[in-house]
């Protein structure tokens, strides 16, 4: 009986398994080695220029974000906090005059609150992906058309000398302070935090660029070594190539973004920062008028919890804040006014924060007056000193808000300058990462196949 051994079938290798083979058998040799080598440095060089142009195109988006989107909507927010608050303070201003209101004060917050509304539009198309700000802008919407009906049925009732109109225009001084001008606030708050989100990418070092510049120049450095102790030859001129395109792109990289960095902290410093407190500044002005104001209209009618009056410590609490304690003198460190001047780099954007701080003293010095004479029992000459044409705390009011508005312009004007000088700085360059890592790439495969001609 005779028995027959079967050899088991041989089992068949994958394709991925025989080009390793084929590869180490390569890398045996120098020719298989050089190629090896040729086809890492290419690879790297492009991963050089393919990351470079990935982080400075994210940067540079992040820099026109700030210049053009989050900068000018969290200037949107201020204005539609102003707007809130001027129009509320007009409305205050109308009462008081009575049936005799004028023209002026009613365009006045009309335009107000025109303003608002289509700063509102503007903003619910702009606030896509911010749950925050969308919140608030709910609110605002659903929220301002009960408020103008209180002030419609004050102004109704007030014509017909009825003073149950200044029961309803207190009630919609309050919805304006307790739920309008937060939820306004809210929405600034959200931009401004934005507005440093994009500052902060914009500005932020681009590592994995630099790392794979670094890795890609070290690379070529070593094979250039090698290719000298192999041959005693000082230059390839193909792999010089390479490096020279990655030295240049390596220093364009950091050049062009130290200088973007720069210009862009600039207008923060210089720019955003001072907008800022100028904006804080014209809310604590608009406050402390509205509070003026309605220290007539409510007559002592509303207590704080010390039996003071409750508008009159507002208006007290909103120039502290807007200029610091006391009534005469320089202006506090810590206040509004003191920050701005100290943010100011310029005495272009020193003096209208000097005539604003001089027109907030005259306003102390008025108001001071027009409370002396309603505490005496002289309303009539306390509502001539609050809204008169002459020689009124209205008028002190009017200019200053006209010295911040123009403060604003030139701080403004100082951002957008230092902003698009730092944003111009990355123009270009995530092409240029492109051009000159295809070029680095084409000097390491020529300077590589320069070797391997040898061997043929």
């Amino acid at each position: 009986m005779s028995t027959s051994s079967v050899s088991p079938p041989a089992v068949r290798r994958t394709a991925w398994a025989e080009g390793l083979d084929e590869l180490r058998a390569a890398a045996t040799t120098e020719p298989g080695r050089l190629r090896v080598i040729g086809a890492v440095l290419a690879l790297l060089v492009v991963l050089f220029g393919a990351v470079t142009a990935w982080q400075v195109s994210d940067r540079a988006a992040a820099a026109d974000d700030v210049v053009e989107h989050s900068q000018p909507l969290t200037a949107d927010a201020a204005n539609l906090y102003r707007s809130l608050a001027d129009a509320d303070t007009t409305a205050a201003a109308g009462f008081l005059a009575g049936g005799e209101e004028s023209r002026a004060t009613r365009e006045r917050y009309t335009a107000d609150i025109a303003t608002a509304s289509a700063l509102l539009v503007k903003a619910s198309a702009n606030s896509a992906g911010s749950d925050g700000a969308g919140a608030q802008i709910t609110k605002l919407n659903g929220g301002l058309p009960r408020y103008t009906g209180l002030v419609e049925t004050a102004r109704a009732n007030n014509r017909q000398g009825l003073p149950l109109g200044g029961a309803y225009l207190r009630y919609a001084h309050e919805r304006m302070r307790t739920e309008l001008l937060p939820a306004a606030r809210a929405l600034y708050d959200a931009e401004t935090e934005r507005l440093a989100a994009d500052y902060a990418t914009a500005e932020a070092w681009p590592w994995w660029a630099l790392a794979a510049g670094v890795v890609a120049l070290g690379a070529l450095g070593w094979a250039q070594r090698r290719n000298y102790r192999r041959t005693h030859r000082v230059f390839n001129r193909g792999l010089l190539a390479a490096t020279a395109a990655c030295l240049v792109l390596l220093g364009w990289l950091v050049a062009g973004h130290t200088v973007a960095r720069g210009g862009l902290t600039g207008s923060y410093e210089h720019g955003a920062r001072s907008l800022r407190v100028l904006n804080e500044a014209r809310i604590a002005a608009l406050r402390a008028r509205g509070d003026e104001n309605l220290t007539l209209v409510a007559r002592g009618a509303v207590l704080t919890g010390g039996q003071q009056d409750f508008y009159e410590a507002g208006f007290r609490s909103g120039m502290t804040e807007l200029a610091g304690a006391g009534d005469q003198g320089a202006v506090a460190a810590r206040s509004r006014l003191g920050a701005a001047l100290a943010l100011a780099d310029d005495e272009a954007g020193r003096a209208p924060v000097r005539a604003a701080l001089t027109q907030v003293r005259e306003w102390q010095a008025r108001h001071a007056e027009a409370r002396a004479a309603d505490d005496g029992g002289d309303f009539d000459r306390a509502l001539a000193k609050v809204i008169g044409a002459k020689g009124s705390t209205g008028e002190s009011f009017d200019r200053v808000a006209a010295g911040l508005q123009r403060a604003l312009v030139h701080e403004q004007g100082e951002f957008r300058s230092a902003a698009d000088g730092g944003r111009a700085a990355l123009d270009g360059l995530p092409v240029g990462a492109g051009v000159l890592a295809g070029l680095g790439a084409l000097g390491a495969v020529l300077g590589i196949g320069r070797r391997l001609a040898e061997y043929r």
